[in-house]
């Protein structure tokens, strides 16, 4: 899109600034912020949630293993049950 006026445009949104300042005195005030306990409790969690890997290595290598060894094995009838599960669930979202 091309603006042919963009100066014409330009002045339309320019704002005029006032030359005088306001002095106020704010020396006196200041902000604090102040976490509950358990915005303190959310925070610790969260922390332990991203230091934990993603991957549980325990669980993962011994069925590693036996995918690359061959000796892995799945029943028609619990992938075909894990099938349709998955499936309803999506029909019901």
């Amino acid at each position: 899109m091309r603006i042919e006026a963009y100066t014409q445009v330009q002045q339309v949104y320019n704002t005029t600034k006032s030359s005088k300042s306001i002095k106020t005195n704010t020396a006196g005030y200041r902000d604090a912020v102040q976490i509950s306990s358990m915005g303190k409790d959310i925070q610790i969690a969260k922390q332990a949630v991203a230091n934990t890997p993603d991957i549980r290595e325990e669980v993962v290598a011994p069925l590693k293993a036996s995918v690359q060894a061959g000796t892995y094995y799945v029943s028609n009838e619990s992938f075909a049950d894990k099938l349709l599960e998955q499936y309803k669930e999506t029909l019901a979202l």
